[in-house]
């Protein structure tokens, strides 16, 4: 299959070729949407955390008597019950939201999202992507010349590019990731995938050696 083949100007310079078994997958909704979810959960950082009565300071010694005071009996200040002890199934930072995802699941995953951008006209072939120095300015007029301008787009580079990357960081809605590292959750999260065609061969060369 063939798409349209860009240069830095925005100009259609000619058609280049995309591997049918990366960019032409049917797509499979229920698979796409399990390795997406669980992308997404291993991103999940446990930050919120509140004290068990076991964890709160103090305590250690009985309020008052157990009986003649004429007040309701309490064993520890740390209860639940009294203001400062602790809280009864609140969040922890114990929790664990890792979800196992099989390699050959996420490596389809990708390959439909990289099928549906194709499908969708979402997809940005570029002949090459180069700048000469770290400019934002030239990235932001460098993305308005192509389809969808500089608008939530993500950029697959087939090499460390510090003037690419340093260029595109403070543009919104505008990321780069090395190609190797593509997944389906980064994808869907952006409309446009900007793709430099150096790029194709390494996600053929990292992606396609996992065996069926």
């Amino acid at each position: 299959m063939k798409t349209d083949l860009y240069n830095q100007k925005g100009e259609i310079i000619g058609q280049t070729q995309l591997p049918e078994k990366i960019f032409g997958v049917k797509l499979n909704a229920d698979l796409l949407h399990q390795v997406v979810v669980s992308q997404a959960a291993n991103r999940r950082q446990s930050n919120a955390h509140t004290k068990d009565r076991g964890e709160v300071r103090g305590g250690g010694k009985k309020p008052w008597r157990q009986k003649g005071t004429g007040r309701a009996r309490h064993g520890s200040i740390r209860s639940p019950l009294w203001k400062g002890g602790g809280v009864t199934f609140g969040p922890t930072n114990e929790k664990v939201y890792t979800k196992i995802i099989p390699v050959k699941m996420a490596r389809k995953a990708l390959f439909m999202a990289l099928s549906s951008k194709t499908l969708d006209n979402s997809l940005i072939v570029l002949d090459d992507l180069k700048m000469d120095k770290i400019k934002t300015k030239e990235m932001v007029n460098l993305l308005k010349k192509l389809p969808g301008g500089a608008k939530s787009s993500i950029i697959a580079l087939p090499a460390n590019d510090k003037n690419v990357i340093f260029s595109s960081r403070n543009i919104p809605k505008v990321e780069t990731t090395p190609a190797k590292d593509l997944n389906a959750l980064d994808l869907l999260k952006f409309k446009y995938l900007l793709l430099p065609k150096e790029s194709i061969k390494v996600i053929e060369e990292t992606f396609l050696k996992i065996k069926n």
